[in-house]
């Protein structure tokens, strides 16, 4: 028995999933999800299956071809990162039909109450599976070693509708047919009254991470040939999301140019509630978005860009595990960064690149007691992927794209790029693989370039490189200059945009006079900014500075939204060091108290193990 991944219980020597058929009924007032699933096989298989769930209920479990029950268990050990084995005994079985129930608890859906949502007349559900929490909807090989397509029937109230990272088929009343060869979950409850069905199919192989629906009151717009923008209905949030990403076919045909023909035929987008716990998810077909993207001078359509560039490193190519991360992560950020070059120009690009970077540094003090987590090739042994997530795989791993450009030229390494996309798509593959590759596609590259010490050593290698651009040096110039008391003149700032504050601000000391935060933001109003890459920078400051005026804007910013970019650093600002007040750390768990239940449970999770580990 060998586990095929530190994050689940697959074993190496059972064959893998190559696909799921799904029939979901939600139940919004128990913030369940009744279902049942038909695991194909690979081959057939004899022994005891083991399969990843989290927080479900199990019904039964038959072999369908042959109508009978089969022994299961699950472990009465739960194990804190992975959850429930389920462990079933099989006979020569290719098919396995699990009916099964999702627990109020589910790691992978945030369930909101009509007051929760723009027009407070109906509820919304939406899911969130990355890293290991499609477990929590429906027992799986949970693992991105595993490639697996999918369809998908999802009854709900008439009311409704849903969104799914697979293409819709059919939107019928119930009472036409139950489920997927003669099954559903329960025939009564399935063909009630006022509800309806929604069919969806995934026609290529996607690792279970990108399974995501969002069922509500939903309406869209379109944006192009190959896009619409979906969100809220009657929300003020679709006609500023349509505006926002006019430009997206253009970042699509960009990209195709770039890395080749675009194999998932929709790029929709989702911008899902405020407390959706990242910037944006690249679910094939159907991307989610956080609403704070939206900023009303398209450099939201930066996030955008990188989700696009996804869809070629991450979604077609895959990391086998989380380990190797970086793949995914470092060729997305290069990936979108060269998109936005080429739709927005060099300055943005080097801006981009410029916070990247000072993001990178302040990782390393993050992780300067675990240097593990500083290096791209990790080890994620008995460690919850959720709790390490950070940005050095996009931006070491960044960093290393980019030292191999520059090495052999941008020509060549375009082309290796488009070499690798094409060798390796629909697949999932690991560092080593990856490593191989470029040694036979650029030879001699090893003698150039230390591999080993980028990949696998700690911290930040001595030829990764700042950007060089007249705008990044100028705006980090006029950082230095804040703590001798310089704060930059209006005529120096009159051109700047959220980007540009961002890195002035990620750019100045950790902790200045508060009487010099003060006068900042009497002069620019950074606090009350609509950009939230601004104000959290900005309350960072003012927290590090004991400006305790400020704590209100804090304590807003806290509730309103549920990203983790921005929950996570002013948590951590709130209650780390030996030097925090008291009444900082209980401000804080008294916000994350009252703001808990409009949080993603991701997010929760996260926040909860910040204030665990200064508390």
């Amino acid at each position: 028995m060998a586990p095929i991944d530190p994050h689940s219980f697959t074993d190496s020597s059972h064959p893998l999933t190559t696909h799921i058929s799904l029939n979901l009924y939600f139940n919004f007032p128990s913030s369940t999800i009744s279902s049942s699933a038909i695991l194909t096989l690979s081959a057939p298989f004899s022994g005891e299956l083991v399969l990843d769930t989290r927080s479900l209920s199990i019904t039964s479990v038959i072999d369908p071809l042959t109508n009978t029950h089969l022994p299961f268990s699950l472990s009465p050990v739960i194990d804190p990162i992975k959850g429930q084995p389920l462990h079933i005994s099989v006979s020569n079985c290719a098919k396995i039909l699990i009916t099964f129930c999702s627990s109020r608890d589910s790691s992978a859906l945030q369930w909101l109450t009509p007051p929760q949502t723009f027009n407070k007349k109906f509820p919304f559900v939406y899911t969130q599976c990355q890293s290991i929490h499609a477990r929590s909807i429906f027992p799986c090989q949970d693992t991105p070693t595993t490639r697996v397509r999918y369809n998908a029937k999802l009854n709900f109230p008439y009311q409704l509708s849903c969104v799914m990272s697979g293409k819709q088929v059919d939107r019928r009343s119930p009472l036409m047919g139950c489920g997927d060869s003669g099954f559903c979950v329960d025939e009564d409850l399935w063909c009630g009254e006022g509800r309806v069905v929604e069919e969806f199919v995934m026609e290529q192989p996607i690792p279970t991470y990108l399974f995501a629906f969002a069922v509500g009151e939903i309406g869209w717009r379109e944006v192009g040939p190959r896009t619409k923008v979906y969100a809220e209905s009657g929300s003020e949030i679709l006609d500023a999301a349509a505006k926002e990403f006019a430009g997206t076919e253009d970042m699509i045909r960009v990209g195709e140019k770039l890395f080749g023909e675009y194999d998932w035929e929709r790029f929709d987008l989702l911008v899902l509630p405020p407390s959706f716990p990242y910037g944006g998810m690249e679910n094939p077909r159907m991307v989610f978005l956080t609403p704070t993207v939206i900023k009303g001078d398209a450099s939201g359509a930066q996030v955008v860009a990188h989700e696009l560039a996804h869809s070629w490193t991450g979604n077609l190519i895959t990391n086998k595990t989380n380990d190797h991360f970086w793949l995914n992560e470092g060729f997305t950020t290069y990936a979108e960064r060269r998109i936005v070059e080429a739709v927005q120009g060099e300055d943005i690009a080097a801006l981009n690149i410029g916070i990247g970077w000072k993001g990178l540094v302040d990782e390393m003090e993050r992780f300067k007691d675990n240097m593990e987590f500083t290096k791209l090739l990790t080890n994620q042994e008995g460690v919850d992927p959720d709790d390490v997530y950070s940005q050095v795989p996009y931006e070491k791993g960044f960093q290393f794209l980019w030292r191999i450009e520059r090495q052999i030229g941008r020509p060549a390494f375009d082309e290796f790029l488009k070499k690798y996309i094409a060798a390796f798509k629909f697949q999932s593959i690991d560092t080593s693989m990856f490593l191989d590759f470029l040694k036979a596609n650029v030879p001699g590259i090893e003698n150039d370039i230390d591999l080993k010490t980028w990949t696998e050593g700690t911290g930040i290698p001595s030829d990764a490189m700042e950007p060089v651009s007249s705008i990044y040096t100028k705006i980090v110039s006029l950082a230095r200059e804040f703590k001798q008391g310089r704060m930059p003149s209006e005529e120096e700032v009159v051109s700047w945009h959220g980007q540009e504050w961002e890195l002035y601000l990620e750019n100045l000391p950790k902790s200045v006079e508060a009487s010099q935060v003060t006068a900042l933001d009497c002069r620019y109003r950074l606090s009350e900014s609509k950009d939230y890459e601004v104000k959290v920078a900005f309350l960072q400051l003012a927290i590090a500075s004991r400006c305790s005026e400020y704590y209100n804007v804090v304590e807003r910013t806290l509730k309103e939204v549920g990203r983790m970019k921005y929950l996570r650093p002013l948590y951590t600002a709130l209650v780390q060091g030996t030097t925090r007040k008291e009444e900082d750390k209980i401000f804080a768990q008294r916000v994350f108290a009252e703001a808990r239940e409009c949080y993603h449970p991701i997010a929760q999770g996260v926040v909860e193990s910040i204030l665990s580990k200064h508390l």
